[in-house]
């Protein structure tokens, strides 16, 4: 019996783990064995929008934050959008996180989480949080933040796309959040020869930050790209 497009993605994430290299001063999170609630939320979420064998649209983030995916198992939602759009409630760990806000908002408007999730997938070709110490203290990072940790990651990275694309994804046209993010998926593209055409958006986190005037324009981009 063929797997459903969720049965397929909760297997992914159960398998994850990275055991590459690192640079000092970085690490890698796993929610996944970091908090079993994790696993239990994400398997919902899974269940609920993607019960189905539909082709999707792949849409790529850099990395997840750890206040975002890297809690949730979700990418792009936090524990309030989880719990107040998906109904999805976590006990465990409670976070607002930015790019969220703006995915949501997008995700509204394009006709809800049922109706887009049925069209797109979304994860990250490096699928876990990267942390940095930086003064004492663990942030948010980036796999290209560092080409040492680029140089680290990109084999893992290629691995993971190319089991992404096996979930039932078009590779036709992905769409890319960030056009730092898009010059180095387009790297490993040559590379691997993943996808025919890279569509590049802006990311959520820039735009919150600093479009936020403009933010319906934004949306209003990202509804008739992925609806093309």
């Amino acid at each position: 019996m063929t797997k459903t497009f969720a049965e397929e993605v909760v297997e992914f994430n159960r398998n994850l783990h990275y055991s590459g290299n690192l640079p000092d001063d970085f690490q890698v999170l796993n929610p996944y064995l970091d908090n079993p609630e994790t696993m239990i939320v994400m398997e919902k979420f899974y269940q609920k929008y993607y019960n189905d064998s539909h082709q999707r649209k792949f849409l790529i983030g850099i990395n997840p934050s750890r206040h975002g995916a890297g809690v949730t198992g979700v990418p792009f939602t936090d524990t309030k959008r989880l719990e107040a759009v998906c109904r999805i409630k976590m006990e465990s760990a409670h976070t607002h996180e930015v790019s969220s806000v703006f995915m949501y908002d997008m995700i509204g408007q394009y006709g809800g989480a049922e109706e887009f999730y049925k069209e797109v997938y979304i994860n990250s070709p490096f699928p876990l949080a990267i942390v940095r110490k930086s003064k004492g203290s663990w942030i948010n990072a980036n796999y290209y933040d560092d080409k040492e940790l680029f140089k680290d990651v990109k084999d893992f990275m290629i691995d993971s796309l190319k089991k992404h694309i096996t979930l039932n994804l078009n590779t036709s046209e992905v769409f890319i959040l960030g056009k730092k993010n898009a010059d180095f998926i387009s790297k490993l593209n040559k590379e691997a020869n993943l996808f025919e055409k890279m569509t590049v958006l802006e990311h959520p986190r820039y735009i919150q930050q600093y479009k936020s005037k403009e933010k319906q324009l934004y949306i209003d981009k990202y509804i008739l790209t992925l609806k093309n």
